[in-house]
């Protein structure tokens, strides 16, 4: 086995998948605000106070950094679209990366 791909594919893997799941919070974080603010999710439950605070817990440290740059315009949080775009960005740039490192090593 080479170095690629003893090392490089399970990094390419393990990065995808962190990015990955990642999406999938800042989704989930999207649609549980949205429930919170349609009165559909009951806060005093304890057990979705619970869920909501890890959610804010992984996503308001990135979703801040990216408020401080771009406010939210008229109401509207952009934060969560733009991490996405970001993540998006990030995958396809750690792929080529570890692509281009796989043929060339």
């Amino acid at each position: 086995m080479t170095f690629s791909q003893v090392i490089l594919g399970p990094l390419a893997y393990l990065v995808d998948t962190v990015l990955g799941l990642y999406t999938i919070v800042v989704i989930a974080a999207v649609v549980v605000s949205w429930l919170i603010a349609f009165g559909v999710l009951n806060m005093q439950n304890h057990l979705a106070r619970q869920f909501v605070q890890v959610l804010n817990a992984l996503t308001e440290p990135v979703f801040r950094q990216v408020r401080r740059v771009i406010p939210p315009i008229g109401g509207l949080d952009l934060s969560p679209i733009i991490v996405l775009i970001g993540i998006e960005l990030l995958r396809v740039f750690f792929g080529n990366l570890f692509l281009y490192l796989a043929t060339h090593i």
